[in-house]
């Protein structure tokens, strides 16, 4: 009876998990495999890697992976920074800045991004007047590459909020010891503080590959599906505005996000254990 009174507050949160994750997520698993007709095949996995959805995985893959690199990267030496000024106060107005942006998507991201680096937008047209026209080569916001500039508007803020409790729990005993004991800078970061460090930016770089993967609302708003990725295919296939009668095949690439972003979370599950051994 005890032990049912120390879980029964936790039965909301089971209820919420149950009905907005987990039935979603076994119906996508479940329609994959099915046809129209309610009859079970393996015709819409199949399909869902060939052909435009192979390619539409490859660049979703290539998004991800480039946003979540450069995020860590960007993220891990501006928290670093952060953290090397020792100021306190400048500290928690970077972390509370860093929840707002983080969070920030859909269509007011991509909203502000054309308002301020469009065609016609502010930022555009200033430079326009000091002789820089962004717009005279290939690159376009509309594009690949300002897309992975809009996703890490919310890529570094995410990386510094995961990164900041493992750098803040760097002892200075450590880089002491190892000081005393005749190592230099670069020998400390590379036998010391690096693989300890390792864990925690690898969890960090899953996660906003994760993260990046998953994302539909900005790059809908942004691209109007002229990049081909797989939650863009998915939401033309369940609404019917490209093939009719179709959405099985939505259901089937949905799947395979699913496998991916979990095998992606199962990894970082795992480093985030062997970090905490050294955050305690």
């Amino acid at each position: 009876m005890r032990k049912f009174r120390d879980v029964v507050g936790l039965f909301p949160f089971f209820a919420y998990t149950a009905v907005f994750f987990g039935a979603p997520t076994v119906m996508v698993i479940v329609k994959a495999f099915q046809d129209q007709n309610g009859h079970w095949t393996l015709a819409n996995v199949v399909e869902s890697v060939q052909d435009v959805y192979f390619d539409s995985f490859v660049e979703s893959l290539k998004l991800a992976f480039a946003s979540a690199a450069s995020g860590t990267i960007i993220g891990f030496a501006g928290a670093y920074a952060l953290l090397a000024t020792g100021n306190a106060w400048l500290r928690k107005i970077t972390q509370t800045a860093a929840g707002v942006f983080a969070n920030t998507g859909g269509i007011p991201l991509a909203f502000m991004f054309i308002a301020a680096l469009g065609t016609y937008g502010l930022v555009t047209q200033m430079l326009l007047k000091l002789g820089i026209d962004i717009y005279a080569g290939s690159w376009t916001l509309f594009g690949f590459s300002g897309l992975l500039i809009v996703y890490l508007y919310f890529q570094i803020p995410l990386m510094i909020i995961v990164i900041l409790p493992a750098l803040e729990a760097q002892r200075k005993e450590w880089r002491e010891a190892a000081t005393n004991l005749g190592a230099t800078t670069r020998q400390y970061w590379l036998h010391v503080g690096g693989p300890i460090l390792f864990a925690p930016v690898a969890g960090a770089f899953l996660l906003l590959f994760a993260n990046a993967f998953a994302a539909y609302a900005t790059a809908r708003a942004l691209t109007s599906g002229t990049i081909p990725l797989v939650p863009l295919q998915i939401g033309s296939l369940l609404s019917g505005n490209v093939i009719a009668d179709r959405a099985n095949l939505g259901f089937a690439l949905g799947f395979g996000m699913i496998v991916i972003v979990a095998i992606a979370m199962y990894v970082y599950n795992a480093t985030q254990k062997r970090a905490a051994k050294w955050l305690q």
